[in-house]
């Protein structure tokens, strides 16, 4: 299995010299600040792959990873196994929205220091999570200090948000994939609505859906062995 840090984040290169979001402006249809695209992240992916000299895989993508995956099971389909996208929509700004009073307020902010940023992880993790799901506050304090730690990038984040933002509706170009797909989405997600999953198994034929009860915008252990056996199920249908 591989696992890696898109661009921008975590151990990836930061691309600071790029310049900032104006998130107000992105608010209000100015694109003029966004510095990358989806697309770039997409040629980011399988450029990676083909580094690591992988003929083809079997993608799971959760949230702007599930768009990225879509996209390029669309684009290069020969090096695409099996999908498997977790919260995550088609950007069709009609489906997957925001049910929370101020999504920005997610926004991390570059001027936290470390006990600042990391209880701010834990106030958004426990928002997002779904109220069918008990929020762990020492996992979720575990988890906030070793992001902070790993790799503190808030504007990468940001730059992140504008490119999913400005991504192109996919719905039409999933209706012509055709390899085996599953939808994983929680009932309870605040951030993309699970109308979003719903909107990407509709559109890839012969896609499974599977929503799971309670759960929001996250991976809750409880979760982990359904999502897990519904991955490995799809990935063994190609």
């Amino acid at each position: 299995m591989i696992r890696f840090d898109n661009r921008d984040v975590g151990l990836s290169t930061w691309l600071d010299e790029l310049g900032d979001v104006d998130l107000t402006g992105l608010l209000h249809g100015d694109f003029s600040t966004v510095r990358y695209h989806l697309s770039d992240m997409v040629a980011d992916a399988a450029g990676l792959l083909a580094a690591l000299g992988i003929s083809h895989a079997h993608l799971v993508g959760a949230s702007m990873g599930g768009g990225i995956a879509q996209q390029l099971a669309i684009d290069s389909p020969e090096l695409v196994d099996s999908l498997a996208s977790i919260m995550s929509s088609t950007s069709d700004r009609s489906v997957g929205k925001s049910t929370l009073d101020d999504p920005t307020a997610l926004v991390p902010s570059s001027g936290d220091d470390r006990e600042t940023a990391i209880a701010a992880d834990v106030r958004l993790h426990r928002l997002i999570g779904g109220p069918g799901i008990e929020a762990d506050d020492e996992e979720l304090v575990r988890r906030a200090t070793a992001a902070y730690d790993r790799a503190y990038h808030p504007a990468g984040t940001l730059r992140h948000i504008a490119a999913n933002a400005t991504a192109a509706d996919r719905t039409d170009a999933l209706r012509g994939l055709k390899l085996p797909t599953v939808v994983i989405h929680g009932d309870s997600d605040p951030l993309v609505d699970v109308s979003g999953g719903r909107a990407t198994a509709a559109a890839v034929p012969g896609a499974e859906l599977l929503v799971i009860p309670g759960m929001g915008h996250s991976l809750p252990g409880s979760a982990w062995n359904r999502i897990a056996d519904a991955i490995a199920a799809n990935a063994a249908k190609a």
